[in-house]
């Protein structure tokens, strides 16, 4: 039965949303939520993640995740356990499809970047910033900046990982980016408290599909073997599996075999572990369940054991490749030599991002820089290099 028929107590019921921060006339056609979705997937933020990374630059191949396919990849999963759970499907494909706008190209080599750049102003945070692109940087309509989106997709952005303060936010985390502060102090998106369940699968889906695709796309890129993989908890044994099931199977079959068994492994224990908790918390209301001690989304104690062991393989096996190791290498100075330039020269950025620079190395400036950096492509980010630093290349 759909979750629109029979949607459980504490799931983000549309009619009983805490809103927008603009108030806007309800569509006649739409939910609230369905219209946040179409808002993301219409934005320019979005469709940029076509040529951002996941995790190989775009340009290394056409077969490779970037951060657009993982986001649609996300979303298909969300959407699928809200419906099993009887929750809000369109709140969760709407925050599985925004979790990553704020990425700046390059993956996490251009966040470490971005970061280390901007640390006397505050850092730099992706989910902040992905704050700013739905609450300011988007500018598509006449009455506000932004997209406006309702206040339970605004807090599922900034809080789908926990609360950011109060005594159940993670330990370490940092301070709070003051994006996220100075939002909150107009618009209270109550970030001591956990976000609403439909954020909390979005969250472990992404968990799901990014494990899952990075076996994936490592195996295509040939950064370590099936044979590898044998001795690592979960994944090792489904490969197992998969050749006693169909003996002789060619390796493009194995591994896209294998990988669903995976999905649909981790994806089961999610949902068995989430109805589990639920049983035992008994939320009546999205509230209850924003109000409790710990997460009521999450993967059993094996599962979670299984995927910090996989987690562990990856880092050691694909993230510190000496090919990745390169490639984020000149990533990052790419990332600096942009920031660094256009902070000093402000003149050199587009004409639209001219026109709002402050004075050469102002705050003002430095901040614009990151957002305009930030809201770049790995394609326009290497393009922009190209011009500005190779004395030959043709300016646009």
């Amino acid at each position: 039965m759909s979750e629109a028929m029979n949607p459980a107590p504490y799931a983000c019921i549309p009619e009983q949303s805490r809103g927008r921060l603009h108030p806007e006339p309800e569509s006649t056609t739409r939910t609230c939520f369905q219209r946040d979705r179409d808002r993301i997937i219409h934005s320019a933020a979005f469709r940029r993640l076509q040529y951002k990374t996941q995790v190989f630059v775009n340009h290394e191949g056409d077969f490779f995740r970037t951060r657009l396919t993982h986001s649609l990849e996300v979303a298909q999963i969300a959407r699928s356990a809200c419906r099993w759970l009887r929750l809000n499907e369109d709140l969760g494909e709407a925050l599985a499809l925004a979790h990553d706008l704020g990425h700046p190209p390059f993956g996490h080599a251009g966040e470490d970047a971005l970061d280390e750049m901007m640390e006397p102003f505050g850092g730099f945070d992706h989910n902040a910033q992905s704050l700013r692109v739905v609450t300011e940087l988007e500018q598509r309509y006449p009455d506000f900046d932004g997209l406006n989106l309702t206040w339970e997709a605004l807090e599922g952005t900034i809080k789908h990982n926990g609360p950011l303060v109060g005594p159940f936010a993670r330990a370490g985390q940092g301070p709070i980016p003051a994006a996220i502060l100075a939002y909150t102090k107009r618009h209270d998106l109550e970030i001591d408290t956990f976000a609403g369940a439909e954020a909390q699968v979005a969250a472990l889906a992404d968990d799901v599909a990014y494990n899952n695709h990075d076996i994936e796309d490592g195996l295509r890129a040939g950064l370590f073997s099936i044979d590898d993989l044998d001795d690592v908890p979960l994944i090792g044994p489904i490969f197992q599996k998969v050749r006693d099931r169909y003996p002789g199977l060619d390796r493009t079959r194995m591994i896209h075999e294998a990988v669903r068994d995976m999905i649909g492994a981790m994806v089961k224990d999610l949902l068995q572990e989430t109805e589990r908790r639920i049983k035992d918390a008994s939320p009546k209301t999205p509230d209850d369940l924003r109000r409790l001690g710990a997460p009521v989304v999450a993967f059993s104690d094996t599962m979670r054991a299984h995927d910090k062991a996989l987690k562990q393989f990856l880092f050691e096996n694909m993230y510190r490749h000496y090919r990745l190791n390169r490639m984020t290498s000149k990533a990052r100075r790419v990332v600096k030599d942009l920031f660094s330039l256009l902070v000093a020269e402000p003149n050199c950025l587009p004409t639209e991002w001219r026109r709002r620079a402050g004075e050469p190395g102002s705050q003002a400036t430095t901040h614009l820089v990151a957002d305009y950096i930030a809201g770049i492509t790995d394609r326009s980010a290497l393009d922009e290099h190209r011009q500005l630093f190779d004395l030959q290349a043709r300016t646009s």
